[in-house]
Formats: C-alpha cells, sequence, structure tokens
C-alpha cells in the first residue's frame, strides 16, 4: 500500500481524516506516557502501603522508595546514642541504582522486582558493634509515654530500614567449637566487661586472659548449675529431664547457663533476656553455642504459640509477675502446655521479710484464681528455695471458681498470632482435639520427634502433612545438606531456620 503524505491530503481537502489522524497520535501518546507513569505509580502505592502510618507495628522489611529524597546517613540516625553526632553508614541515596522489572507470572497482578544497589557501608558510632535497629531506635525510645511496663526494651523498628552494616569487633576470631564453647569463648568476640564486674562474686562469668570463662555458677546457683538442674528433678521426680520434660523456656535467663548445662539431659531451652544495662547476655550465650533470643515480657505478647512449653523456669528474672492485673503470669499460662510446669526460684519463696512476704502473697492469690497448683516447695543445703507450679490438665477448675477473675476467653480470642498483640487479661481456654477431647501430654522423648504433636489434632490433613514433612527433611538433610554442600558440620553450631515449618 503506497503511502498517503499529509501535503497530498491537504491539497484534496481531506479535513475530516487528517481530523481523525491527528486525535489518533495525541492518544498513542498519551496512553505511551501514561503506561509507564502507571508502572512507577504502582511501585509508590505500594511502599506507602507498606509504611502506612495506621499501622500498628511498621514492618521491619519494608523497602525504600526510589525517588526518596532523604539521605540515607539520615536514615541511620537511630544508630546513633543521645550525645553521637557520627553518621551510621557512609552510604548516599544517590548513588542508588534503581531497576524496575515487570514479570509475566501468568497471575492477574504481574510482580514487580526492584533492585536497589545500594552502596553499603560500616555502621558508625559507639553502639555500631552491638547495634540492633528494632531494640536501638533511640528515638522512638525517646518518645514513649511510659517505662512502667518495660515498653523501651521492646522492639520499636525504624523507618526506613536502616542501611549499614554491623562491624566486627577488634580482634575478632573463629568461635571456639562446641562443647567447648559452652565453657568458654573469646573475650574479643563478645568484648563486655560490665557483666563480669558486676557478677564477679557469683561465678556467672570470668576473664581469663583472652578468655570469658563459664564457670556455671549463678544467683540462684550456688552449688553450680548441675547441682541445681537435679535439685529441682529431685524435688519433682515426674519432670524426669529428656523424656517427659523436653522443650523449656527460661526467663531473664542472664548468660544462658541453666539451658546451656541441660542440654546434657537431651532438654532444648530457649533462653531470653532483654537487652538492658547486661546487654551483651544474649550475646555470651550465642557465642557459648546455646540458644537465646532478645526478648522482654512488657505490654505484648511473647513471640510463642499457645501451648508450647513443656516448663517454664525464672531465676531471680525480676518480672513483677502480679503487674497489670496479673498479665505476665497469664502470658506464661498462654504458652505453657497443659499439665505442664512453672519453676520458680526466688526470694519470696524462701525469705520472710516484709518484701518478699507480700510478693509471696500476691502470687499465691494470683496462681489460685488461674487455677495452678503447688506441686512442690522446698529449700537445698545453700538456703536457695524453689516453687514448682503445674498449670490444670482439664478445665474442670476453671468451671469450679467462685469468680470467673480472670475470666476464659472468648473462642475468636485464641489465635496464635503473637507478633506486636497486647498482653491478654484472660485465659485461654484448653486445647481440644477434633472430637472435643482435651489434648494430652506428648510422646516420650526421643519418640516424640516422629510422632504426630497433639496441637495438629484439629487441622485438616495435619497427619499426612507432618509425615510427608518429616520424610521430605529426612531424606534432605542426610542425602544433600550434610554430604552435598562445602560445610564442615562440626565447625557449626547455632543456626537459625528461617522457614521452620514443623521444625523438620
Amino acid at each position: 500500500m503506497a503511502m498517503i503524505s499529509v501535503q497530498s491530503l491537504v491539497k484534496e481537502r481531506k479535513y475530516p481524516f487528517i481530523f481523525a489522524l491527528a486525535i489518533l497520535l495525541v492518544s498513542a501518546t498519551i496512553f505511551f506516557l501514561y503506561s509507564n507513569n502507571f508502572q512507577s505509580l504502582t511501585f509508590s502505592l505500594g511502599d506507602l502501603q507498606k509504611s502506612n502510618p495506621t499501622t500498628s507495628k511498621p514492618s521491619q522489611n519494608a523497602t525504600i522508595s526510589p525517588d526518596t529524597t532523604q539521605n540515607v546517613d539520615d536514615a541511620n540516625d537511630n544508630t546513633k546514642s543521645d550525645d553521637s553526632n557520627d553518621s551510621n553508614s557512609s552510604n548516599d541515596h544517590e548513588n542508588n541504582n534503581t531497576t524496575i522489572t515487570n514479570i509475566d507470572n501468568n497471575d492477574q497482578n504481574n510482580l514487580l522486582i526492584v533492585d536497589l544497589k545500594i552502596k553499603w557501608g560500616a555502621c558508625k558510632g559507639p553502639v555500631a558493634v552491638d547495634y540492633i535497629p528494632c531494640l536501638d531506635n533511640f528515638q522512638a525510645i525517646k518518645e514513649l509515654k511510659s517505662r512502667r511496663h518495660m515498653e523501651h526494651r521492646e522492639r520499636h523498628c525504624p523507618q526506613p530500614s536502616p542501611r549499614c552494616l554491623v562491624p566486627l569487633p577488634n580482634g575478632y576470631k573463629v568461635p571456639v567449637p562446641w562443647p567447648k564453647s559452652r565453657d568458654m569463648i573469646w573475650y574479643d568476640n563478645v568484648p563486655h566487661p560490665k557483666l563480669v564486674e558486676y557478677k564477679k562474686d557469683q561465678h556467672w562469668v570470668i576473664k581469663k586472659g583472652d578468655f570469658l570463662v563459664f564457670p556455671g555458677g549463678g544467683t540462684q546457683f550456688k552449688d553450680g548449675v548441675a547441682n541445681y538442674i537435679n535439685f529441682i528433678e529431685k524435688t519433682l521426680p515426674s519432670i524426669e529431664w529428656g523424656r517427659h520434660i523436653r522443650v523449656i523456656l527460661d526467663v531473664g535467663c542472664g548468660v544462658a547457663s541453666f539451658g546451656g548445662y541441660l542440654l546434657d539431659k537431651d532438654v532444648i531451652t530457649m533462653s531470653f533476656a532483654p537487652k538492658d544495662e547486661h546487654e551483651a547476655q544474649i550475646q555470651f550465650a550465642l557465642e557459648r553455642g546455646i540458644p537465646a533470643t532478645l526478648s522482654v515480657i512488657g505490654t505484648q505478647k511473647l513471640t510463642f504459640p499457645d501451648n508450647a512449653f513443656d516448663l517454664i523456669h525464672c531465676a531471680r528474672c525480676r518480672v513483677h509477675w502480679d503487674a497489670d492485673g496479673g498479665k505476665p503470669l497469664m502470658e506464661l499460662n498462654r504458652i505453657l502446655r497443659p499439665g505442664g510446669f512453672f519453676v520458680w526460684s526466688a526470694t519470696p519463696v524462701y525469705r520472710d521479710d516484709e518484701r518478699d512476704r507480700n510478693v509471696w502473697n500476691s502470687m499465691v492469690a494470683l496462681t489460685k484464681s488461674i487455677c495452678w497448683k503447688v506441686v512442690a516447695k522446698t529449700v537445698d543445703s545453700s538456703g536457695i528455695g524453689l516453687v514448682i507450679y503445674q498449670k490444670p490438665l482439664s478445665s474442670s477448675c476453671y468451671e469450679k471458681r467462685q469468680e470467673s477473675n480472670p475470666p476464659l476467653c472468648e473462642q475468636q480470642d485464641d489465635k496464635n498470632v503473637p507478633w506486636y498483640v497486647p498482653l491478654s487479661g484472660c485465659l485461654p481456654r484448653l486445647p481440644v482435639d477434633s472430637m472435643g477431647n482435651l489434648v494430652g501430654w506428648p510422646t516420650q522423648w526421643p519418640d516424640r520427634i516422629s510422632s504426630k504433636p497433639p496441637s495438629l489434632t484439629t487441622l485438616s490433613d495435619a497427619e499426612e502433612m507432618f509425615i510427608e514433612d518429616t520424610k521430605h527433611w529426612a531424606s534432605l538433610v542426610s542425602d544433600v545438606y550434610l554430604d552435598g554442600p562445602a560445610i564442615n558440620w562440626s565447625s557449626v553450631r547455632n543456626i537459625m531456620d528461617m522457614n521452620a515449618g514443623y521444625g523438620g
């Protein structure tokens, strides 16, 4: 077909055709420009949704929009102490290159993949080596209206996310291998002498030359933590470490010696403590090779599901269990499985001064109201005492209470969604299976590792999914992980599984 020139159209006075052609060209241009802008607009709206200020807690993984004009150094101000003027990153936001790729994945909503090429630098300032963004957000902590319930020890994630890398301590060495690391670690890897000085008479940790040594002492472990562990089992033989009791939570763990020595008993302990004036406690624990995390019982639920732990332990953990109507103790009740134990080793158990007596009386009233019963109470040869409570195995006690205070939670409240959820003032109902029967105690270890967990009984196809997951990981670990990657597993102690599933 021959091309028709605009000049010939004018000569032939075909003005309607010229007008239609002009409208077509303008429409095509507008469509082209709108398509490009729509792609950018989609990205920006996504970012706005991620950083919506009406959300109760911001996402710690929020993406920085490519048109952000704030300098990255300004975004890292939260890593400074109050008197520091150092910037925490050498990044320059102007050097970032942003690439947006539209992927067709046969879905109605195509994915937008954003590649932010960021010039990473080391965090700076006096807290750089120990910097934890969501806990060292000094600006957010300053703006808190209260610190009464440990709000300042909870997570407050900065927005936008910091763009700096935490530097290694000076003189950092390859960690001491397990099991030797339980008893000694390199001082340069965790160079924090404050706890050494503060607890020097209690043998938590001692500095010897280039090492920090952990002799197994503690405020409540005057005869050593191994002796203390045996003392608990002797006080209540049904605890039966490693068979009946397998999964433990240690509240206010210190340097986590309790959990470290329980490993000898085939017991897995999750130890936790807040990042406070003894901020290195969890660093000590992880460097030693003992599972631990930073947390606090403040205003929010702990990040564990209901009915999770066989036993919870607290040795002088300085938690006011009766605070705020007893919500801290009710949080332990939530995560303790039916029939589980709470071991409380604290001065109100074995001292008789007015303060300790008042705390003990409050604890008696509170535990009675939530149907916990005392199954053992004793004092050892060193003068240290403990009491062991047990959570009920049936709901009969709840029904017989003269006052429903605290009340039972409504069914819709029974949700395993603990992230950024306020502490509850009600008692969760005991779990039942699909037939309405109360869930029993798990199979004894080691059969427990491959038997269906009782908590799965109300889920559809749960048993089949669990069995398939167990088989999958058994073969994958033995055939691929142990023999495939160039990893010397004898040098690996602490691993974080970022998508644990059933824990296979």
